[in-house]
């Protein structure tokens, strides 16, 4: 991507969206609008205590949607029941920060979430008091980039858009305004 284009979605905020969001809510400068800060991938793999090949399977899938190689999570603590032990690789995350946040959320939104079978939008209720919101996904087939003929298994994954909305209604029209369908 050159320096000179900038990412379709962030246009659309900084030209529909702030101003929008200053009418809806009467804030006194556009610098008190709530942005998009991050969006956290994150794919949580129980299974991947007995079969640590499912971490690399999972690395690259999260590296296929993201554009961004994850980081592989371990676990913190020893858990008898799981047969979990301390370190072990157990997911993998990403941060998208910038440009490739923009063009993730924009794939998201235009691509990806209208594949979803029998899709009537994403439930409005996964915020969690101070704007951030968590979207989770039964498969990661939806996303383009995933061949389907090398998937072993489906899994699913967390999407966590973060922020700098002070309540969930101010979050909930930043990302409604950006485009995110939400049931009505």
């Amino acid at each position: 991507m050159s320096e000179t284009t900038q990412p379709r979605l962030r246009d659309k905020y900084h030209k529909e969206t702030v101003p929008a969001l200053v009418k809806h809510f009467g804030y006194k400068s556009a610098m008190q609008v709530p942005r998009l800060q991050r969006i956290v991938v994150n794919m949580g793999l129980g299974v991947a205590v007995g079969n640590p090949k499912v971490i690399d399977a999972a690395v690259a899938e999260v590296a296929a949607v993201t554009g961004q190689k994850p980081v592989v999570t371990r676990s913190k603590k020893s858990i008898a029941t799981f047969k979990l032990r301390q370190g072990v690789p157990i997911g993998v995350m990403v941060t998208l920060r910038r440009e490739r946040m923009w063009e993730f959320l924009d794939r998201l939104v235009t691509i990806a979430l209208p594949r979803v079978r029998d899709f009537r939008g994403v439930s409005s209720r996964a915020f969690d008091g101070a704007g951030n919101y968590t979207l989770g996904m039964k498969e990661q087939g939806i996303f383009p980039e995933i061949d389907f003929d090398k998937v072993d298994a489906t899994r699913g994954m967390n999407i966590t858009f973060v922020t700098t909305a002070r309540t969930d209604d101010e979050g909930r029209e930043l990302l409604k305004q950006l485009g995110m369908p939400f049931r009505s």
